[in-house]
């Protein structure tokens, strides 16, 4: 394939997994379409309608249900909260055997299609790597989670090498592959973690418009609660403890439960708590004083971005390292998803929203993100990929 770079250059993005996953790629997507390229974007089966929505031709990598978010009801088994190290290996056989396996057997047959002069990975997307190093293509990643310290070597290595060696590939035990090419990120630099197993060196940009700190009108404080658009779904009664203690806080609190739940199915709240299925961040960020979640990358760094401090109760995937790292960073404080009674909840979220410091440190935190350049330079970047 032409590497020279002409006019227009033809981008896959790829991911594995849910929303979460497909979401952060969109912002540099549409920049890319922007500048006059083309972009198509491979991923799992039930996300083929959102990304059609976007505008982009969409290839389906898994059967058309997987991940599509259908309606279903929350299950309130008694939660087992996954601790980091049981993430770790969690993640090294979702993602690096079942999900590898997948990408790795679908994206050729996309490569050969849409003849991409770059493939533009999810960080979790390890499949997409192979399938890209099959058919020559270069890679660039971009990363989804935060602190870094998910995705381990010694347990990823040996189980990517055996899908690596059923496509003819030799042992990555490393993982190199993985980022020897581009890799963009618009998370602060700050956060990842210098205990982070792989070494990469991202170019950072910021993905959207730098909120701006128009300050809130002195009053009660607002607190929005949110956990994410998977385990938002298993996380027992969670919700009920959380809401419990927020009853007896004297804020105003926004719930959003996600699109697939009934608000009605937690009950009747106080006058003081609203409950919806989504509210958009956008609107809800700049109103509020402290965000409540389970520590998603997604919702830490958009909490972040506003200066925001979090009270986190990390459910499993990247949450339990991102828990970590921004407790270190001293901009947020965590609870036992597992444990924390309502008074637990109630007296944690006093004790963030009267922390002035730890305020203090998420607007630090917001200047960096803020001073990180625009979607232009990512764009940029991408251009010198190839």
């Amino acid at each position: 394939m032409d590497r020279t770079l002409a006019t227009t250059m033809r981008i896959l993005c790829t991911f594995v997994g849910g929303l979460g996953h497909l979401a952060p790629l969109l912002p540099l997507a549409r920049a890319a379409r922007a500048a006059g390229h083309e972009v198509a974007i491979a991923g799992s089966g039930g996300l083929v309608p959102r990304i059609e929505e976007a505008g982009f031709r969409a290839y389906g990598t898994s059967p058309q249900p997987h991940h599509a978010g259908v309606p279903a009801s929350r299950d309130l088994t008694p939660l087992e909260v996954t601790d980091a190290r049981a993430a770790e290996v969690e993640f090294a056989a979702n993602f690096a055997d079942r999900g590898a396996r997948r990408m790795a057997a679908a994206v050729p047959a996309v490569i050969e299609d849409f003849r991409p002069d770059l493939v533009l990975r999810d960080e979790t997307d390890l499949g997409s790597t192979i399938a890209a190093e099959l058919r020559d293509v270069p890679v660039a990643t971009h990363l989804v989670l935060a602190s870094g310290l998910l995705v381990r070597p010694e347990l990823v290595g040996p189980v990517l090498d055996v899908v690596r060696a059923e496509h003819g590939l030799d042992p990555d035990p490393t993982l190199a592959r993985l980022t020897s090419g581009l890799v963009l990120s618009d998370f602060p630099a700050s956060f990842r973690s210098p205990d982070s197993p792989l070494p990469v060196r991202p170019t950072h940009y910021r993905s959207g418009p730098a909120p701006e700190r128009t300050g809130r009108a002195a009053g009660r404080p607002g607190v929005y609660v949110t956990l994410g658009t998977i385990f938002n779904k298993t996380s027992g009664d969670l919700f009920e403890r959380l809401l419990a203690g927020l009853a007896d806080v004297e804020a105003d609190v926004v719930v959003t439960l996600g699109r697939e739940l009934d608000p009605a199915d937690v009950g009747p709240q106080p006058r003081h708590v609203r409950v919806e299925r989504f509210v958009p961040q956008a609107e809800v960020l700049p109103e509020v004083d402290l965000v409540v979640s389970h520590g998603g990358s997604g919702s830490l760094m958009a909490a972040l971005a506003h200066g925001l401090p979090s009270v986190l109760v990390p459910l499993g995937a990247d949450q339990p390292h991102n828990a970590l790292r921004a407790g270190e960073l001293g901009v947020a404080t965590a609870l036992c998803a597992a444990t924390a009674t309502a008074d637990d909840v109630a007296d944690g979220v006093r004790t963030a929203l009267a922390d002035a410091a730890m305020a203090a440190r998420c607007r630090v935190v917001a200047d960096e993100m803020r001073g990180q350049p625009g979607l232009d330079s990512a764009v940029s970047a991408l251009e010198g990929a190839v």
